[in-house]
């Protein structure tokens, strides 16, 4: 059973509130850079990073990250020890700001900061994403959240992104 939580216009008021928050704590875009977790982490990223341009008046960096091959989760291999560095920009001495879809137990964003150190060492790193459902296993926490949405465990968190799956969305699935 799929309930939809928050819909199109909810979820841009939310990456909104992002986007105003990342200026504010940082006193503007300066140094900032966003990097974004595949797959949604990226167009959210993007959303973020196109609202930043309008109200900054300045374009900044936006990465993808992939981290299949820094999962805790996968057997440690050659293939994984010798992975290269994914973005096309350096992030030592910037503002990274790592964008997710969903943080849950913490270990993706584990992954990412593993594999996010390749590109020297940030100013600092902070965490953006659209949802924080709890459960978490790992001491990792947002740093801005578009939306916390408490869930049983077993219950699962479906972000839909107008760029990959026709709209805009988040469902909780039982």
């Amino acid at each position: 059973m799929q309930k939809e939580v928050v819909d199109s216009m909810a979820m841009k008021r939310a990456l909104t509130r992002i986007t105003y928050e990342i200026i504010e704590q940082n006193k503007g875009i300066k140094n900032v850079v966003l990097v974004g977790v595949k797959t949604r982490g990226v167009y959210i990223a993007q959303r973020i990073a196109a609202q930043l341009q309008q109200l900054e008046g300045t374009a900044i960096p936006v990465g993808e990250l992939d981290i299949t091959a820094f999962r805790d989760d996968q057997p440690l291999d050659q293939a994984r020890l010798s992975t290269d560095y994914q973005l096309t920009f350096s992030v030592a001495d910037k503002r990274v700001i790592l964008v997710d879809d969903v943080l849950f137990t913490g270990r993706t964003i584990r992954a990412a900061l593993d594999a996010l150190m390749g590109g020297g060492r940030p100013q600092s790193i902070a965490l953006a994403v659209l949802v924080d459902r709890g459960h978490r296993e790992l001491p990792i926490r947002a740093d801005f959240i578009g939306r916390n949405i408490p869930t049983a465990r077993q219950e699962r968190i479906k972000v839909t992104v107008n760029e990959i799956d026709g709209h805009d969305g988040i469902e909780i699935i039982n």
